[in-house]
C-alpha cells in the first residue's frame, strides 16, 4: 500500500555553496525540463542554469541574485519532484515556503513547465536593477525547539518600537516555524539589528540579496507582475495545495482567476505563514511522511520545529524528533543523501 506524502517545496536561500553541482548531480538526464528553462533564459539573455550549476566555484553575488537563484532552485526542486517514487508514495498535497509557492503551483499542475519558468523567472527578475528593502531572520524557539515566550516578546517589542520610528518600515515577512523573517527598509533593518539580543552569535541574521518579500513594500512588483503575466498561464490543479495563509486549494474547487489573484497579490504583499501551512497540511491530510524537495535541506529544521510546537505524533522536543527520525523518519529531505535514497525509485 502506498504511503501518503505531503511535498514541501523550498524557497530562496536553499542553493548555497554546498549545493553547487546539485542540478548536474541528480538531474542531468532530464533534458526536456531543463531545455524549457534554458530556452526561456536564453530568450531573456540570462545565464543558463546548467552553466551556473557547473561553475568551478560558488559565487555568492551571482548564485544568490534573484534572476539566477529562482530559476536554479526551481530546476533542482522540480527535478526532485519528478524523482519521487510514485509506486511507493501517493502525493496527496503540496505546499512551499515563499518562492516555493510558485514551485508548488507547478507540482500541483496549476502551471505547466513553460508557464512555470515564465512566472518564476519573471518574479525572480523583478529587482535585477535594484533590490527593494531587505530581510532578516530571528529565532523564537529555545535550544530544545520549544517556543520561547521571552524571545518572542522581545522580538515583538523591538518590532513595535522600530515601526514607531520616523522613516522606518518594518513588517513580518515569513512565519518560518521556529523563526520569524522580518522585511523592511534599510533604516528599519539596521535599527532592528542594533536592538535585538544576539542569539547563538548568529542572529539576527541578514539574508543576503533578499528583498522585503511578502510586505507592502513590494506593491509595485505586484502591480508589474499582473501587467506582465496573464491569467491564462494558470489552469485548475490536479493535486491539493496549501498556500501561505493556510488555505487549502482542492482540485476543481476554485477558479483560476482566484488563485492567480492570490499568487500575484496577497502572496507578494502579505506575511507568508509557512508554519501555518505545515500545520494545516498535516492536520487536513495526515500524511505518513513529509518529503522536502532540494536543493539544500535547511527547510527541514523549520518543518520539524513546527511539528514539535504542535506536539505532532509524539514529537514534543528536538530530542524526541531526532529519535523518531532515527527509528522511523517522518521528514525526508531530498537534499540529504541518506534521506533521498528513501524517496527515489
Amino acid at each position: 500500500m502506498k504511503e501518503k506524502v505531503l511535498v514541501v517545496c523550498p524557497g530562496r536561500g536553499t542553493y548555497n555553496k554546498e549545493e553547487l553541482g546539485y542540478l548536474g548531480r541528480y538531474h542531468s538526464g532530464k533534458s526536456t525540463m531543463i531545455d524549457t528553462i534554458e530556452e526561456h533564459r536564453v530568450k531573456n539573455k540570462q545565464t543558463p542554469i546548467v552553466q551556473l550549476d557547473e561553475m568551478n566555484q560558488y559565487n555568492l553575488k551571482k548564485h544568490t541574485s534573484g534572476e539566477n537563484a529562482s530559476a536554479l532552485i526551481y530546476g533542482c526542486a522540480l527535478g526532485d519532484f519528478y524523482d519521487i517514487d510514485r509506486d511507493r508514495y501517493d502525493v496527496v498535497a503540496v505546499t512551499g515556503n515563499s518562492m516555493g509557492w510558485y514551485i508548488a503551483l507547478r507540482c500541483a499542475g496549476v502551471l505547466n513547465d513553460r508557464n512555470a519558468i515564465n512566472l518564476i523567472n519573471t518574479m525572480g527578475s523583478m529587482m535585477k536593477n535594484g533590490i527593494i528593502g531587505g530581510q532578516l531572520i530571528y529565532p523564537v524557539v529555545d535550544e530544545h525547539w520549544q517556543f520561547d515566550d521571552d524571545k518572542a516578546n522581545h522580538l515583538n517589542q523591538v518590532i513595535k518600537e522600530v515601526k514607531d520610528r520616523q522613516g522606518c518600515e518594518l513588517y513580518l515577512s515569513i512565519d518560518l516555524g521556529g523563526y520569524r523573517v522580518l522585511g523592511g527598509n534599510e533604516p528599519a533593518l539596521k535599527l532592528v539589528e542594533e536592538m535585538l539580543d544576539r542569539v547563538d552569535d548568529r542572529f539576527p541574521m541578514r539574508l543576503y540579496n533578499h528583498a522585503a518579500f511578502h510586505t507592502p513594500l513590494l506593491h509595485k512588483v505586484s502591480e508589474t507582475a499582473k501587467q506582465s503575466l496573464p491569467v491564462s498561464l494558470f489552469t485548475p490543479s490536479t493535486t491539493a495545495l496549501i498556500d501561505g495563509k493556510g488555505k487549502v486549494w482542492q482540485p476543481d474547487c476554485f477558479s483560476v482567476d482566484e488563485i492567480y489573484d492570490y499568487t500575484l497579490g496577497p502572496q507578494v504583499l502579505e506575511p507568508y505563514y509557512f508554519g501555518r501551512a505545515i500545520e494545516i497540511a498535516v492536520k487536513e491530510f495526515a500524511p505518513d511522511k513529509i518529503i522536502i524537495t532540494g536543493p539544500g535541506s535547511n527547510l527541514g529544521v523549520s518543518v520539524a520545529q513546527k511539528l514539535v510546537q504542535m506536539k505532532w505524533d509524539g514529537m514534543v522536543d528536538k530530542k524526541s524528533f531526532l529519535e523518531r527520525q532515527e527509528s522511523a523518519p517522518y521528514i525526508l529531505s531530498m537534499g540529504r543523501e541518506d534521506e533521498r535514497a528513501i524517496v527515489v525509485r
